[in-house]
């Protein structure tokens, strides 16, 4: 195992990394960084806890969508492998099953209403 320095949001962190693996860590580092970054100077929240606690929620619905994209994406491509991709018309339709979307909504409205003035989740 190695170890690497890294700066997320100007404060040092010493990580354990496999060998092999380190640009893959300094990727993740740099979402975190950036993620955090972008929430602290959007100026609602200061608290380093609560950005931490707020980009980790971004990304893990960044991941969480992608699954259900590739997930629906797998599903097409099985039920009708010769249709064609659909065109890129700048409106996002969810591919998550309607009870599964409105969960997702009414989970995102709970962790707002929680979170108070100190922004919003998405």
């Amino acid at each position: 195992m190695k170890q690497i320095e890294v700066q997320i949001l100007q404060q040092s962190y010493l990580l354990t990394c496999p060998e092999g693996r380190e640009s893959r860590l300094l990727d993740a580092v740099e979402r975190v960084d950036t993620a955090m970054t972008r929430i602290r100077d959007a100026g609602k929240v200061r608290a380093r806890e609560r950005i931490a606690v707020l980009a980790a929620l971004n990304l893990a619905f960044e991941i969480a969508d992608r699954e259900a994209a590739d997930l629906a994406a797998g599903s097409a491509a099985k039920a009708a492998p010769s249709a064609p991709p659909a065109s890129g018309s700048g409106h996002q339709e969810s591919l998550l099953p309607d009870d599964e979307n409105q969960r997702l909504q009414t989970l995102v409205q709970r962790l707002d209403q929680a979170l108070g003035d100190d922004g919003r989740l998405l």
